[in-house]
């Protein structure tokens, strides 16, 4: 989905502010007076309110779906996907934690785009699931119930974007390395 460069700076300010204010709390006003025009002028570059969220989703839902195919695919160990599924969320997270902020929390408000974001979504969380099922049976998971496992690991890593703009000396390398200690310490074989 290619855009045009100020209607992808109206998107990264709106992620801002969708952030700042939550979704349904800001105005096309509000977008305009941070962008520095009128109202009526963002019309000249997007269609609405909603075609912002939803890019905004939509883009960072393709790159977790895509991310996730690779690491899927690949011929690694089910740890060492697993890890990539890790640096997947810091790496996306790092990138855009304002975005993340709309897709954890403003999702719902995707009207016509909404079964599409579920769609990746549920196609996502299954793979993480499979991920999980395939360590069991190779036995390089620890036999317990994947869906607390997906559960307990994406629940830290949808909220990394809360943490990780609050700190300004972390090393990515490091949050990768811990996070994947952390978090697949418990389950590892």
């Amino acid at each position: 989905m290619k855009t045009s460069l100020r209607k992808q700076e109206i998107i990264n300010k709106s992620e801002i502010l969708f952030k700042e204010k939550g979704y349904s709390a800001v105005t096309m006003r509000d977008i305009a007076t941070v962008m520095g025009m009128k109202a009526a002028s963002l019309y000249n570059h997007i269609k609405s309110k909603q075609e912002i969220l939803s890019d905004i989703i939509l883009s960072l839902a393709e790159d977790f779906t895509s991310g996730m195919e690779v690491i899927v695919s690949s011929d690694k160990t089910t740890v060492e996907k697993l890890q990539d599924v890790i640096s997947l969320h810091v790496q996306i997270t790092t990138d855009h934690p304002s975005g993340m902020a709309s897709l954890n929390a403003d999702w719902m408000h995707l009207e016509e785009k909404l079964d599409y974001y579920l769609e990746l979504r549920d196609a996502y969380e299954e793979n993480f699931r499979q991920l999980i099922s395939s360590g069991i049976k190779n036995k390089e998971i620890a036999v317990v119930n994947p869906e607390v496992v997906v559960f307990s690991i994406l629940s830290t890593l949808r909220s990394l974007y809360l943490w990780i703009p609050k700190k300004d000396d972390f090393n990515l390398k490091e949050l990768d390395a811990d996070l994947s200690k952390v978090l697949l310490g418990g389950v590892i074989i």
